[in-house]
């Protein structure tokens, strides 16, 4: 007895390290001095603060999910019943949400538990690259056609016309960036390209006259003309450029943001937390922030090119573009370069769905890393027959 529990831990030991030697160690480190900037920004501005305890609970569980995912073989998500299934459940979710949702700022967008909430658009834009990684793998050689196109479209769009309606305006459009980045990515034609272009600007017309709340569209009116409503609409704008501004060279140092500590900027922990960064660290700090994001990226991208299969590349670069689009609007918006959308920074922002949902991605990268070389030719053979 004493011989096989020995070696079923020698088994288990075995296990571990060879997961530990597939990670991408670069890239897991280049999400900690993110981590840590959040969790320090969030914290530098009260004795006692209730969001770090519980970031710090959910950044331990998220490393949970990272390294549990990072064991698990993904080949599965190539079957269409998988990911069909995880793309009806989104749906469903998304759907009881209007009827179980908790309001927040207007936005029926979270389930609340009591001790934690939920907010299902999080998950959801994860299902939205698995299901148009594995729609475009099966049909890359035939994108060219405009029905492919269309037809993944329309599935993205009631994943994003259900987020709309909740209205969450910022994670709606991240899900169609989504499809627009790896549409992109997939070979379709430049005459094509056009053709979205212009249905994207008559659906734009559309929303503006017909959709669009007030307040949305004064934030748009705002991004156009920012100096025209300092003391409304665009007041956290105004006071977001403001921060950034003061930071200066080498910022202002930790806890000394004045205009977070003075809570002339709002939501400084979500929002606005790149402000709130900028205030204290700097130029320098922000280069450095801009430099972790840029190996992050870089690694991703790495990974997504020796994947095993056209799946495991085109979720790679799904990924990318997920990560990339978060960064590119919420330091957008924070210095009054794009409209304010409530888009969170990745890995920085408080909140315990988006930072889940994160490192999930990054861990099922991980996953698929584990076999991206042992069967390249055998899954090419399978890939489009439906395996």
């Amino acid at each position: 007895m004493n011989g096989v529990s020995l070696q079923q831990t020698q088994v288990s030991r075995s296990g571990v390290a060879t997961v530990l030697l597939h990670l991408d160690w670069i890239l897991f480190f280049a999400t900690v001095p993110l981590i840590s900037a959040g969790l320090i920004t969030v914290n530098s501005f009260v004795s006692e603060s209730v969001l770090f305890e519980k970031q710090l609970v959910w950044f331990g569980l998220a490393l949970l999910v990272f390294f549990a995912f990072s064991t698990v073989d993904f080949r599965l998500l190539r079957r269409t019943g998988v990911i069909m299934t995880l793309f009806l459940l989104s749906v469903f979710l998304l759907l009881v949400l209007f009827v179980l949702g908790s309001t927040v700022n207007g936005a029926r967008s979270w389930f609340d538990f009591g001790f934690f909430a939920f907010q299902p658009s999080d998950p959801a834009k994860l299902v939205t690259i698995l299901f148009l990684a594995k729609y475009f793998s099966k049909r890359h050689v035939e994108i060219a056609h405009i029905r492919h196109i269309l037809v993944s479209g329309g599935y993205v769009a009631v994943l994003s016309l259900l987020i709309f309606l909740e209205p969450d305006f910022g994670s709606a459009v991240i899900i169609g960036l989504l499809w627009f980045g790896m549409v992109l990515v997939s070979g379709i034609s430049k005459k094509h390209l056009l053709a979205v272009l212009f249905i994207a600007m008559f659906v734009g017309a559309g929303l503006w006259f017909s959709v669009l709340e007030d307040y949305q569209k004064a934030r748009i009116s705002t991004f156009i003309h920012p100096l025209t409503d300092i003391q409304g609409a665009g007041y956290s704008v105004y006071q977001s450029t403001i921060a950034v501004g003061s930071g200066e060279l080498l910022g202002k140092g930790v806890g000394y943001g004045t205009q977070s500590r003075l809570q002339f900027l709002p939501e400084y922990e979500t929002d606005f937390i790149f402000a709130a960064f900028a205030e204290e660290w700097g130029f320098v700090g922000v280069l450095l922030l801009f430099a972790c994001f840029g190996v992050l990226v870089w690694r991703i991208l790495a990974n997504a090119m020796r994947g095993a299969t056209n799946f495991e590349m085109f979720y790679g670069i799904g990924l990318a573009v997920l990560f990339m689009s978060h960064f590119i609007i919420h330091v957008g918006m924070n210095i009054g370069l794009l409209p304010v959308t409530g888009i969170t920074m990745p890995f920085l922002s408080y909140g315990g769905s988006h930072l889940l949902t994160e490192y999930a991605g990054l861990g099922i990268l991980m996953g698929m890393r584990r076999y991206r070389r042992a069967t390249h030719r055998e899954a090419l053979k399978n890939e489009f027959v439906g395996v």
